[in-house]
Formats: structure tokens, C-alpha cells, sequence
């Protein structure tokens, strides 16, 4: 686990993602040697779909955990990873949110 981030304060979930989102796709065009999204992108599909998995389960732990600020990093980590995910696979976060609208319907 990573150092848990201080001084956290409420944000907008929507704006957040949206900017997120953008700052991964803008690592296209970043260089592999000095980016870790860009790597993740490009390289090994497999060492992505990892990540993934690993992020989830360590969320999962810290929920067993009953950890708050712990299960708010790991699923920082697991958003992140899964907006990666969904930059390299061509889902964007707009078919997201379209998809998870369709749902609440």
C-alpha cells in the first residue's frame, strides 16, 4: 500500500473523472520512458489487466479492513487503473456514463 494522501477535502466526482480522463488520453504522446499511464497503455496488455485486478483486491481488503481512508486510496488507484483501461480499449468515459444512465433508467 501506498502513503495515504492528507488532507483530503470533497471534490466533484464529474469534473474529477472528466479531467482524469483527459490527462490519461494526453499521455498518448507522452514518452514510455518517463510516463507510467504511458506504459501502461502501450505495453503489455496483461501487466494493465493485472494492475487492475490487484487494485480491486486491495480494496476489497480494506473494506474487510473497515478502513476509510484506506478504502478511499484503493479505489482512487482502482479508477484510475480502470480509466487506463478504458483509454486503451477505446471506451470513453461519455459511453460510461451513457451506459450507466441506460441502467438508472
Amino acid at each position: 500500500m501506498g502513503e495515504r494522501t492528507a488532507n483530503v477535502v470533497p471534490g466533484d466526482i464529474g469534473e474529477t473523472i472528466e479531467s482524469l480522463a483527459s490527462t490519461i488520453h494526453s499521455r498518448r504522446d507522452a514518452s514510455a520512458e518517463t510516463s507510467y499511464t504511458k506504459r501502461l497503455l502501450d505495453g503489455n496488455e496483461d501487466e494493465l489487466l493485472k494492475k487492475l485486478a490487484e487494485e480491486s483486491s486491495e480494496v476489497i481488503m480494506a473494506a474487510k479492513d473497515r478502513d476509510h481512508d484506506h478504502i478511499r486510496y484503493e479505489a482512487a488507484d482502482l479508477v484510475y487503473h480502470l480509466l487506463v483501461t478504458l483509454e486503451r480499449y477505446g471506451v470513453g468515459v461519455d459511453e460510461l456514463a451513457g451506459e450507466l444512465d441506460a441502467r438508472m433508467r
